[in-house]
């Protein structure tokens, strides 16, 4: 989550819109993108899960998965379409500030929660 905070408060600072913010608090995160809506992402730890709220593709529950599918893994994957949080959040705000986002999760075990 700290890496995630760090890489959005870069992008937010970059972006300049006063609309726009970003806050951490007891496990939660929230992104506020003015007209584009809020997204909220939530650590539960004693189910090893991340939650996430998009206001575009809605509420997701994310597992950690270390590997899957015959290739290895080490990301938040949701149960139901496979797709790593990352890469959803990558695309939907690529999509909001109309170029190429990376948030950077990617081999979450080596990141900084």
């Amino acid at each position: 989550m700290e890496q995630l905070l760090d890489q959005l408060e870069n992008l937010l600072d970059e972006a300049g819109d006063p609309e726009y913010e970003v806050e951490y608090s007891s496990g939660v995160l929230t992104l506020k993108l003015g007209r584009h809506g809020t997204y909220v992402i939530n650590k539960q730890p004693p189910n090893k899960q991340i939650w996430l709220s998009s206001p575009f593709s809605g509420p997701k529950r994310y597992d950690y998965a270390k590997d899957g599918l015959g290739e290895q893994r080490d990301e938040w994957v949701y149960g139901r379409d496979g797709r790593a949080m990352g890469d959803l959040l990558n695309e939907e705000l690529s999509r909001v500030f109309g170029r190429e986002i990376d948030v950077g999760i990617r081999e979450v075990s080596k990141l900084r929660t």
